[in-house]
């Protein structure tokens, strides 16, 4: 699809006109009729809030019914537009990327909870976007704000989840990466009993979001452990959809020890991870009897692939982690479920996370139109190469995985082995040689 990646649409900001998001509108319409209702909301960046309003005036102009929600985290509009009875949530975020980006995230309801959008909706969206058919828009006034009353609802959601838990004691380090979660994060760890260090945390639409901070910068929080000698660290992404974590030394806990913590924890006999996974968490899986089911890289995926294989647990390294009985990934409840455990064990972070052995690891990324992307899949050449640079890795015990992005205009090149600096060589012989093979 031209629009739909592996995540909903995802582009610069600018490319959202009032012309497309009226067209995003009047496809879902196409795909589920027009007596439907629609939870929008968004996070903090500051072309969500123009956008919003957009699909609000879209809404009008086709006479759907729906409500505004402000900012809050894509998982808790992913709960609150069915529990309050909505069809479909519009989410507008564009996670992880730079303020100058942003992007459409659509749920459905599915049998007992909101699930993405499904492949027939994608394409039918799909279909109105490429359609030259333009519309007379209405104007529009956001006819109520469920802000509140939703923030509300997920927060007495999440400590359902959790159920009995106190945090007192715990020193904690938040970086909110100036997203949506700045809306509750604090409120929630300190209504646990943490001591909570807050950092990132513009709770307003800003142009801060995800800028040298969050999950995909990790050196701020890193440092604000160390230095206040804190018990471990959170740093949630733009939408607070994932999490990675900081131990009280400052090392880094990726999704893959996550995932290993909770499963061993909650005494799980399967787990769902995508190609992306180190291969310390595939041996450890192996070494304790773990089925592991290995999907393609995106959430969705996993989630596919957990109701299908009843599976409780699945997520990716990233810090996209789906925990037992949820829908999707949730950032700020993997932080609070593995602050439990901390809490529970009386053990540090740094112990529970070795419980798997991280193979060397490393990630190049390449520059690629969308045309590049696609010979990276029909080329010849391209394969050939491929192939030849999964024989020099057996040297390492390695293994190779490329990919095009599902959200950006890259090429990823990941490399794993047992020798760091001989698979960062390779990994970057191969950047070059892919450049110059496309």
């Amino acid at each position: 699809m031209q629009y739909f990646g592996t995540d909903g649409i995802r582009q610069k900001a600018e490319d959202f006109t009032p012309e497309f998001l009226t067209k995003i509108v009047r496809g879902l319409i196409d795909y589920a009729g027009d007596e439907i209702k629609v939870f929008l909301a968004g996070d903090t960046r500051e072309s969500t809030e123009w956008i919003l309003s957009d699909l609000a005036t879209a809404c009008e102009t086709f006479g759907v019914e729906y409500s505004c929600a402000g900012v809050l985290p894509t998982p808790a509009i992913n709960y609150c537009f069915y529990e309050m009875g909505f069809d479909f949530a519009i989410d507008v975020t564009a996670s992880h990327n730079p303020y100058t980006d942003n992007g459409i995230k659509i749920f459905e309801r599915g049998k007992t909870s909101g699930v993405k959008l499904c492949e027939k909706g994608c394409k039918t969206i799909e279909t109105a976007l490429l359609s030259e058919k333009t519309y007379a828009l209405s104007s529009a006034t956001i006819r109520e704000d469920l802000h509140t009353e939703a923030l509300e609802l997920y927060e007495n959601h999440l400590k359902t989840y959790l159920g009995t838990a106190d945090f007192k004691n715990l020193k904690i380090g938040l970086d909110c990466a100036n997203g949506a979660t700045s809306v509750i994060n604090q409120t929630i760890f300190e209504a646990l009993g943490a001591n909570v260090t807050l950092i990132n945390s513009n709770l307003h639409y800003n142009t801060e979001i995800n800028a040298n901070c969050g999950s995909t910068h990790l050196e701020p929080l890193k440092d604000l452990v160390k230095k206040n000698q804190l018990d471990f660290g959170i740093a949630f992404d733009g939408d607070g959809d994932r999490c990675l974590m900081v131990d009280e030394t400052g090392e880094t806990i990726d999704g893959d020890e996550i995932i290993a913590i909770l499963a061993h924890h909650l005494n799980l006999d399967a787990i769902a991870i995508t190609v992306m996974a180190n291969q310390g968490l595939l041996n450890w899986a192996e070494e304790n009897h773990l089925k592991t089911e290995i999907t393609a890289v995106g959430d969705s995926n996993v989630a596919t692939a957990m109701r299908e294989k009843n599976i409780q647990l699945g997520g990716e390294q990233s810090g996209h982690i789906i925990l037992p009985n949820e829908p999707t990934g949730d950032g700020l409840l993997t932080a609070l479920m593995i602050t439990k455990i901390v809490a529970e064990t009386k053990k540090p972070l740094s112990e529970l996370a070795h419980l798997i052995t991280k193979f060397p690891q490393v990630i190049v990324n390449l520059p690629a139109t969308p045309e590049q992307k696609a010979n990276l899949k029909t080329s010849e050449s391209v394969k050939k190469l491929l192939l030849d640079y999964d024989e020099k890795l057996k040297t390492v015990s390695g293994r190779l995985l490329v990919r095009p992005s599902g959200t950006e205009n890259l090429i990823r090149i990941t490399m794993w082995g047992n020798d760091e600096s001989i698979i960062s060589t390779l990994a970057n012989y191969l950047r070059n040689e892919l450049e110059r093979s496309l």
